[in-house]
């Protein structure tokens, strides 16, 4: 595969994306390809003002990779890739070029391969996979056996001057799809976009405030930034995860553009406080494991309303063993008060919440016990309503308790209070280590 150094637009680029499948109009798979996808365009500085859907029909498909087209620089075509019949994206780009299809005899081969180092015989539809529009370049496999493409298509400006446009396609396979775009994709995307500016962003990660407080915090640098355009500002509400800050600015090249992003990011850091619990990728997990990591702290935790969630999403981290000594889910009432020497009474309390922190951890014989019980719904519980929490710790000396109230259904209250009885312990480890 070579790339393309012939520059479609400079430095600006638009590209579209088109997601193939009748599964994804049904609802029966959702589309996170188009979301990752979109994702990492608006991350390079690519813009995508359409996402189509559309199902596994020859006549609809083409059309819609031709009015994308139309409108853009690029398309990028996920789904539509396999062996089955009705996986036509191949016949639909040797459409939209004007082409036939052609077999490539290497790429059989290859996909053969696949096949035998598997100890399997390959299926004869298999060798649909290798069926190529002529002048296309094959983009590789190296996790499944449908290979990706990428298809010039000659157009006109605006102009009348000729003009190269391209459609990309790769397979639906999620962890398919993001290898190859990060490999191809986008390389050949920045390389036909032409021009040296480079985009870096920064995602600062929050926890503790609604959308639309966030955004009242931010007006001002939000104004700033558009009148000075150092850089922008994107909210990405992530549900569960919190409220994504992504700080994004160009600069002539790399250094210039992080000095940019660094710069803003840091001002808002300071802004927004102590609701930063991380930054780009980390998760609120791996910084509770990495502050008790950095004071060689163990944790033992005792849940109830959240059934072992909090446990689970620490262990989820690599390395975790290094930290979690291990987990009591002590769900019925009566385990609280033998195992954990929780007094007799309402378990919906405080005084539930401190013995059960520092119960765990005398049991599991850890430094540091989190606890969390509460009512997760749909009724009440020991008179307390649907998303009253209350998380305890022990640390040293020193078991506290918090309480929290929270919205939502059963699984969205379990969800927020896993989440949130981490924030309780992160918050506490950083106010400790600035004391």
């Amino acid at each position: 595969m070579r790339p393309c150094t012939q520059p479609l637009r400079s430095p600006a680029m638009r590209c579209e994306v088109v997601a193939v499948g009748t599964e994804l109009l049904l609802g029966q798979i959702v589309d996170t390809n188009s979301a990752v996808i979109g994702e990492r365009l608006a991350a390079s500085g690519i813009d995508s003002y359409f996402q189509v859907k559309v199902g596994d029909n020859l006549d609809r498909a083409t059309t819609a990779v031709r009015d994308a087209l139309a409108r853009s620089d690029a398309v990028i075509v996920t789904g539509g890739l396999g062996p089955t019949h009705d996986d036509l994206t191949r016949n639909v780009l040797a459409a939209v070029m004007g082409v036939e299809l052609e077999r490539d005899e290497a790429l059989v081969d290859v996909i053969r391969g696949m096949f035998a180092a598997r100890g399997r015989t390959m299926p004869d539809n298999n060798l649909l996979q290798a069926d190529v529009p002529r002048g296309a370049i094959v983009i590789p496999q190296t996790r499944g056996t449908a290979p990706g493409l990428i298809c010039p298509v000659e157009s006109v400006d605006a102009d009348g001057h000729p003009i190269t446009k391209v459609v990309y396609a790769m397979p639906g396979v999620p962890h398919e799809m993001a290898e190859m775009l990060e490999r191809a994709v986008l390389p050949d995307l920045l390389a036909r976009r032409g021009g040296t500016e480079a985009i870096v962003s920064r995602t600062l990660r929050t926890w503790g405030d609604s959308e639309s407080g966030l955004a009242e915090r931010l007006v001002e640098p939000i104004a700033e930034l558009e009148a000075s355009h150092r850089a922008t500002i994107a909210l990405l509400a992530s549900g569960v995860e919190g409220i994504k800050v992504r700080v994004t600015a160009k600069g002539a090249d790399t250094t210039a553009a992080r000095r940019s992003v660094d710069e803003v990011a840091d001002e808002l850091r300071t802004r927004l406080g102590s609701i930063v619990f991380a930054e780009d990728d980390a998760s609120m997990e791996s910084v509770v494991l990495d502050l008790l990591r950095a004071r060689q702290r163990t944790l033992a935790v005792a849940e109830s309303m959240t059934g072992g969630m909090i446990t689970a999403r620490l262990t989820e981290v690599a390395g975790a063993s290094e930290v979690v000594r291990g987990g009591v889910v002590s769900y019925a009432s009566e385990v609280k008060w033998s195992l954990l020497d929780v007094p007799e009474g309402p378990v919906v309390s405080d005084v539930a919440a401190r013995a059960m922190a520092d119960g765990v951890r005398r049991l599991l014989g850890a430094d540091v016990g989190l606890s969390i019980t509460g009512v997760a719904g749909p009724a009440p519980q020991d008179d307390r309503a649907p998303g009253t929490v209350f998380v305890g710790y022990a640390i040293g000396e020193v078991v506290e308790a918090k309480q929290l109230s929270l919205f939502g259904d059963r699984a969205r209250i379990r969800a927020y209070a896993t989440i949130s009885a981490l924030d309780v312990l992160r918050r506490t480890l950083e106010a400790e280590q600035m004391a």
